[in-house]
């Protein structure tokens, strides 16, 4: 098909059909049996030409300017026309050059669609857009690029305007969709007018965006709203370029206002919540000549219903707390930014100060109020800091890791609430539930609690994530070296009030050796799991870590691992499993990264596993995870039975005495103890601990002593046993102590030798186990031959019983 291109001189208009940028192709433009790449038709002439491909399209772009000068002669305001017409259907871009007198203005009406302004790159869904350039003698200013179906009716500007459409090849559109007309100077760069009906948000940008603002220069946005609706300013991307004279800033004009206008910094909270229509300007200042830097802006006006309570306030009080913040903010804060479709939700410190992000920090009371339709959109994130630096000073002070009740009695739901906790190198912190006690999320026992806490250990070289822990388990107490972060994170509904009990204490503790040790008393009936830090990622290298299960005293533990080998190979040093019960000459169990791990075994007692590693190889982790169960102890038949015998004998002794004492009373006379000084009182081998021997005091002399004492020795059972002992002292020969056992040497080892662990048992204590002895003082024997028979080392007492034996016998 063949085109003709008719160009008036006196429109002033040039056409030019040229390659696409970058193509190289063999279509051409035939024109009087001559083939051109290029073809550019000027005012007045008249040229018809033939394409020599089926698809021009894909290969040719079209450009149509006009020129027009409104400085020397009028200008031809009114619509603006798509002339010339009887273009062959390329991508077209028409331009309208109007040159204009600085002390005029010119407006840009635009009267089918409205605008929406873009980013930079950004493309139209139609791939319709008009771009807006301000011309001040030789300097050019880009205004912006437009989307049509905006809410930008007007643009005014001083001096002329380079005004452009781009059309694709496919568009229908025969309208250019504006009109220009002549104002008066508007005395600054340009005026953009907005016009919102409903609830909408639209985004408008500085002019050169994102290059700078021109310098020293003025511009505003009109903003015409309805009355009943309400409108915010938001700033999203901003810069400030450097300064010698004057101030950057940005001024509101707001009908009604006491203060008008009302001056921001760039870096201040813009004006939310204005009722109806307000202007915004932008003002420059005098840039550094030789740094001048780039004054930009992006910003978001946001229009919405009055909210019904928007007038409800809401107390928060953080006057007494101390080092922390708390935000509340809009679902997906900071990373998600909420679509210019959704419902904005805004938070405010008072009538005109709000934000889809505030901030409160401690020591202040506030009132804030919502604009907001749905408050479940809205979330709380705080953090607070709490610090050691001197354990003399905090060593005993016990820090509650609680919500304040300020953030729970909002109708906000709490997303998270981070602790963290500084300390030096030599003082570690001590966590406690004691209460609750805290269940470790492994896959086999999951948290289904609405909260959990995320703990992680750091220091500048390494950080290890202790674990994610909820309340209701069996973790009484968590010790940590480093600086720790406690993350509080809510699930579901999540919203802590007052009846969600909290009870997670903090202490700063002395240097403990271990990384992490945890103390776990487990409920009976409960099987508990339990996993190293850093699941499954691993365990850091060289890293220990400990935990101390409590046993009951009638429960018997047992304890068992998830898999048969650690899983690692070591590079450097060896990889550690130790188990032992706290009990005085307990067995260690010792297992190394090359060996069998234990089989399940029982636990009698308390005992500690402890978990040491080394620098693992590549692409080799060491994650162990391990469980608890308790039965009740069982006893043996032959104890009960060994039980009941000896309280068989024992009845039986008890009768015997009393038969024996009835019946020596009848016969015998009142007796007297006397003391046999040739018994040896002295244990052979250490000296007593008492400083003073019994035979150096009257601890041994009795005033009056029992029949059944004195003859208690030869009551003998018939099957031969001795009845038990009487008057001897029997110590305690436990282990003793005023502190707590300690674990064991759990530290990282080289190499470690196996051994029995058969430690020699603590030697008696040194105790005065003499044996009494009672006679007839003979009446011829004085006191005397008594003391003469002191060192005698002979027995030459006469015993009671013997005496009255002999007497017997002579009668």
């Amino acid at each position: 098909a063949s085109f003709t291109i008719s160009l008036h001189k006196a429109d002033n208009t040039t056409v030019t059909i040229k390659l696409r940028p970058g193509l190289s192709t063999s279509c051409r433009i035939h024109v009087k049996n001559v083939n051109w790449s290029e073809l550019k038709i000027k005012p007045g002439q008249n040229v018809t030409f033939i394409f020599t491909c089926s698809t021009p399209e894909k290969y040719f772009i079209t450009e149509i300017q006009k020129n027009i000068d409104c400085v020397s002669g009028p200008c031809p305001f009114g619509d603006v026309h798509l002339y010339p017409p009887g273009l062959p259907r390329l991508n077209r871009t028409y331009i309208w050059d109007v040159k204009a007198s600085t002390k005029a203005g010119l407006e840009l009406k635009f009267t089918t669609s409205w605008l929406r302004q873009i980013e930079p790159g950004e493309t139209c869904p139609d791939s319709v857009s008009y771009n807006i350039n301000s011309s001040i003698d030789t300097a050019t200013v880009n205004i912006g690029t437009f989307c049509r179906n905006g809410s930008v009716s007007r643009v005014k500007l001083l001096g002329g305007v380079v005004m452009s459409l781009h059309l694709p090849w496919h568009s229908p559109l025969t309208t250019s969709g504006f009109n220009i007309a002549n104002r008066a100077s508007i005395k600054r760069l340009c005026i953009i007018e907005s016009i919102l009906k409903g609830e909408s948000s639209i985004t408008l940008m500085s002019p050169n965006y994102p290059l700078g603002f021109p310098e020293d220069e003025l511009m505003t946005w009109q903003f015409v709203i309805p009355l009943n609706m309400r409108a915010s300013v938001f700033f999203h991307n901003y810069s400030l370029s450097n300064c010698e004279r004057k101030e950057e800033r940005v001024e509101y004009y707001i009908p009604g206002s006491p203060s008008n206008p009302e001056v921001f910094k760039l870096s201040d909270s813009q004006p939310a919540n204005i009722a109806g229509s307000f202007n915004m300007s932008l003002q420059g200042c005098d840039q550094d000549a030789q740094n001048p830097g780039a004054l930009r802006l992006l910003f978001q006006v946001v229009v919405q219903h009055p909210q019904v309570d928007e007038n409800v306030t809401h107390l928060v009080d953080l006057s007494k707390e101390k080092n922390m913040t708390v935000t509340i903010h809009s679902e997906g804060w900071p990373g998600h930014v909420p679509l210019m479709s959704e419902p904005i939700c805004l938070i405010c410190k008072d009538h005109r100060t709000c934000d889809r992000a505030l901030t409160l920090t401690s020591g202040a009371v506030y009132r804030i109020s919502f604009l907001c339709k749905d408050l479940s959109r809205l979330r709380i994130t705080a953090e607070k800091g709490i610090g050691c630096m001197d354990i003399r000073w905090c060593q005993r002070k016990i820090y509650s890791l609680s919500v304040p009740k300020a953030i729970t009695r909002l109708p906000i739901r709490l997303y998270k609430f981070i602790w963290k906790l500084l300390a030096t190198d030599m003082i570690n912190v001590e966590i406690t539930s004691p209460s609750l006690k805290l269940q470790q999320h492994v896959p086999e026992q999951r948290c289904n609690t609405s909260y959990s806490y995320s703990i992680v250990s750091a220091t500048p070289e390494t950080e290890l994530n202790v674990g994610v822990f909820c309340p209701g388990g069996s973790i009484e107490k968590i010790q940590m070296r480093n600086n720790i972060t406690i993350s509080l994170k809510t699930f579901g509904k999540g919203l802590i009030n007052e009846s969600v009990p909290q009870d997670l204490k903090m202490s700063f503790v002395p240097h403990i050796k271990d990384e992490c040790i945890f103390t776990v008393s487990p409920n009976p009936k409960a099987k508990v799991y339990l996993q190293t830090p850093s699941w499954p990622y691993g365990l850091p290298p060289y890293v220990s870590v400990s935990w101390f299960i409590v046993v009951p005293s009638r429960q018997t533990a047992r304890l068992g691992f998830s898999k048969d080998r650690m899983g690692i190979a070591c590079e450097t040093g060896r990889a550690y499993i130790n188990i032992k019960e706290e009990i005085l000459g307990a067995e260690e169990i010792v297992r190394r990264e090359d060996e069998l791990l234990p089989q399940p075994r029982n636990m009698h007692h308390n005992f500690w596993v402890n978990v040491s590693n080394c620098k693992p190889v590549d692409k080799t982790q060491l994650t162990l995870q391990f469980w608890v169960t308790f039965a009740d102890k069982q006893i043996d038949l032959g104890i009960i039975l060994a039980v009941v015998a000896g309280a068989v004998v024992l009845t039986a002794i008890g009768l015997t005495v009393f038969c024996v004492k009835r019946k020596k009373k009848k016969t015998q006379n009142p007796m007297v103890g006397v003391y046999n000084a040739n018994v040896n009182t002295q244990m052979p081998g250490k000296k007593g601990l008492f400083g003073k021997g019994r035979q150096n005091n009257d601890s041994h002399v009795y005033a009056v002593i029992d029949d059944a004492v004195v003859y208690g020795h030869l009551l003998k059972e018939s099957n031969g046993s001795v009845a038990p002992e009487v008057d001897v002292y029997r110590p305690f020969d436990g282990p003793m102590g005023s502190l707590p056992p300690s674990p064991p040497p759990f530290s990282f080892r080289k190499d470690i030798k196996h051994s029995s662990n058969t430690e020699e048992p603590l030697p008696l204590m040194d105790t005065d186990q003499d044996t009494y002895t009672f006679a007839h003082q003979k009446s011829g024997q004085s006191e005397d031959n008594g003391d003469a028979n002191k060192n005698d080392k002979g027995d030459t007492s006469v015993l009671l019983l013997e005496n009255k034996e002999r007497d017997g016998l002579a009668e």
